[in-house]
């Protein structure tokens, strides 16, 4: 249905009027969100074949070969053959070696890349192999309960891991926890991490922390160092200009498929709706148009946008504002506190969004 709107400064137009996130409370049933753990968009083309290492960094190549090996010893049931889950009532041989894969390296050489590969080439049904963010895990678990969360996976042949976080204790010890469990049902494993938060300068992530951290699940995983060079921008993304309210409002009533809503309560909708459920919220967005964008008041509402803004980015869904440039969403205290890594990552995120979005705005 269309609808005539008048837009201060303008004369009216007439075009569909744009959705609401903040009028949507999506439902998410659990099997939805097991399905869901695949490789973003972005990586759906990914193989090993589409990886070009660079030929001054043999550990690259390196890479590509353990882990399609890898990948081609997960042909059975389970890696361990002990799962209930067989293929065919047959038990498979144990895969030799550990039974996880750990990608060690830093910035720009294609950990992400790697680890959705992993997934593609291990031969499995879909609903046999799961791929997530560290923070979608979290997430799992905290919408499906642990013990239901070890019963959907269990019968899993792979699990990967992107991203695994190291600055948040609680978190990394009920996903070591979960992964003992799964480990003990025959899954697979395959992980990338974040930096600690002491190390945010250096310029690679350390094996060693990973291990440390996951305690007693660290003689599960290989640890694959990837060198290569660092492409890490070391300070903040210069964010694009912000467009006024009107311009914001005109496009989002011109874009088909496009959301409106004030920023500040998108911020208050986010705590009504679990994270788990975020990128059921961003269904059918074809774009989102916010208003008023303001610093985030505080950090449990920050980690919340970290959130969204990792689902929109997965889904390549641009975003145009109005108000402050995205990279003044966060106070000093939090880009220097422990969850700095996480908020780098949301402003350049949203910061490439940004710049996607610019095409909306008529010329």
């Amino acid at each position: 249905m269309s609808s005539s709107t008048a837009v201060p400064g303008q004369s009216p137009i007439a075009e569909t009027a744009p959705l609401s996130l903040c009028a949507l409370e999506p439902h998410v049933p659990a099997d939805r969100l097991v399905a869901e753990m695949v490789p973003p968009p972005r990586f759906d083309s990914v193989r090993f074949d589409t990886y070009v290492p660079d030929p001054d960094q043999p550990s690259q190549v390196e890479a590509v070969k353990v882990l399609s090996g890898f990948a081609t010893g997960l042909g059975g049931a389970h890696a361990t053959g002990t799962g209930k889950r067989k293929w065919f009532g047959r038990k498979a041989a144990p895969v030799a070696g550990p039974l996880g894969v750990y990608l060690d390296g830093g910035y720009g050489v294609g950990k992400t890349h790697l680890l959705a590969s992993l997934w593609h080439a291990t031969p499995a049904a879909p609903s046999l192999k799961a791929f997530g963010t560290f923070v979608e895990l979290t997430n799992l678990v905290g919408a499906l309960g642990f013990q239901q969360t070890v019963q959907t996976l269990g019968g899993h042949r792979l699990l990967c891991i992107d991203e695994f976080e190291l600055d948040d204790p609680g978190d990394t010890v009920l996903v070591s926890s979960l992964l003992s469990r799964l480990v003990e049902a025959g899954v697979a494993l395959a992980a990338t991490s974040n930096t600690l938060p002491g190390k945010l300068g250096e310029g690679r992530f350390a094996a060693a922390d990973f291990l440390r951290e996951i305690q007693g699940l660290s003689s599960h995983f290989r640890p694959l160092r990837i060198d290569g060079e660092d492409y890490r921008h070391r300070g903040l993304p210069e964010a694009p200009a912000p467009y006024s309210d009107e311009q914001v409002t005109r496009a989002a009533y011109a874009t088909e498929g496009a959301s409106l809503d004030d920023f500040p309560s998108l911020l208050d909708h986010l705590a009504r709706v679990h994270p788990s459920r975020y990128g059921a919220l961003t269904d059918g967005i074809r774009a989102v148009c916010l208003t008023d964008v303001q610093p985030v008041p505080d950090q449990s509402t920050a980690l919340r946008l970290v959130v969204l803004a990792d689902r929109l980015y997965d889904r390549e869904i641009p975003v145009l504002a109005s108000g402050l440039p995205f990279d003044r969403l966060f106070s000093d205290e939090m880009l220097n506190g422990g969850y700095r890594k996480k908020y780098f990552r949301a402003i350049s995120r949203l910061t490439a969004l940004a710049r996607d979005a610019k095409g909306l705005v008529a010329q």
